[in-house]
């Protein structure tokens, strides 16, 4: 039996489909308030990423010296968010400098 192409392109066009969304990157918020992350733990897939938005009324400065993905985003002032992607399977220690007990733990895994 002979397929004809009206048939099979849909197919392929749905097969397709579903394999961008799977692939897709997501964005997951992280507010630092009151001195504090929002969250203290967090799980996501590798190439997915957080946006750390400084909610507070000071400055904070976050970072992580992990030896999976490690990262500095410096100093950040009130009302500034910043992106930060992870790429690689693992868990990383996230920090404040100016607040050391501010602290978040991700963990990268399929």
């Amino acid at each position: 039996m002979k397929l004809k192409l009206p048939v099979i392109l849909p197919t392929l066009l749905a097969v397709a489909t579903l394999t961008l969304l799977a692939a897709e990157k997501t964005d997951h918020p992280v507010d630092q308030k009151d001195k504090d992350f929002s969250k203290t733990e967090i799980t996501i897939k590798p190439g997915d990423s957080l946006t750390f938005k400084n909610s507070d009324s000071v400055t904070h400065n976050v970072f992580s010296n992990s030896k999976v993905n490690p990262f500095t985003i410096k100093i950040q002032k009130p009302g500034e968010s910043s992106t930060i992607e992870f790429k690689d399977a693992g868990v990383t220690e996230v920090r404040c400098a100016i607040h050391p007990k501010m602290k978040i733990v991700v963990t990268v895994k399929e």
